[in-house]
């Protein structure tokens, strides 16, 4: 079996707390598979706020350097309001992650065709077919009840996500107490 060497460095950038940030990682997304309502208005809330401090910055960075162009300021401004209306009108603001999710799932599955056909018939491009596919299935999950499904998807998406990761954590926390490679 052919295996690679272990990269030290890499390795050592996975401090003591990764086994614990993992396990949290778990409860996290377990909540949001159990709670995807909770989850996606906890998602967009995020975001919205993600949005306004971008709006900040780049507020403070056009006052800076320079406050008397009028377009200059259009981008904060952008930002302000896209952010408010998240914050204010939370389901709306699902709703537009839950739409940005089915683009860039399509985008993701016409991605996935693309490799899979220029790879093929070498090993692995079924795979990525079936990631095509599973993409495609995700999206139109998104689109066909959009925009209420975006309430639950959103959530449950994120939540799968966060469950992976943490898994992904716990695993390599783990092989790192052994002393063992991951």
């Amino acid at each position: 079996m052919n295996t690679l060497p272990i990269d030290k460095k890499v390795l050592d950038k996975f401090g003591p707390y990764t086994l614990i940030t993992g396990i949290l990682l778990i409860v996290l997304g377990m909540a949001g598979i159990f709670l995807p309502g909770v989850m996606s208005l906890g998602t967009a809330i995020f975001v919205a706020w993600l949005l306004l401090t971008g709006g900040a910055l780049w507020a403070i960075h056009t006052a800076k350097h320079s406050p008397k162009h009028i377009m200059d300021w259009l981008k904060p401004a952008l930002l302000f309001i896209t952010g408010g209306l998240m914050l204010f009108y939370p389901a709306s603001g699902v709703a537009a992650v839950g739409l940005l999710l089915a683009i860039y799932l399509l985008l993701d599955a016409y991605g996935s065709f693309a490799l899979a056909q220029s790879i093929h018939p070498a090993k692995g491009w079924g795979w990525m077919t079936f990631n095509g596919v599973l993409s495609c299935l995700m999206a139109l999950l998104f689109l066909i009840g959009w925009p209420s499904t975006s309430l639950w998807l959103v959530g449950l998406y994120v939540g799968i996500s966060l469950l992976f990761d943490g898994w992904a954590l716990v695993i390599i926390g783990l092989a790192l107490r052994k002393g063992k490679p991951a």
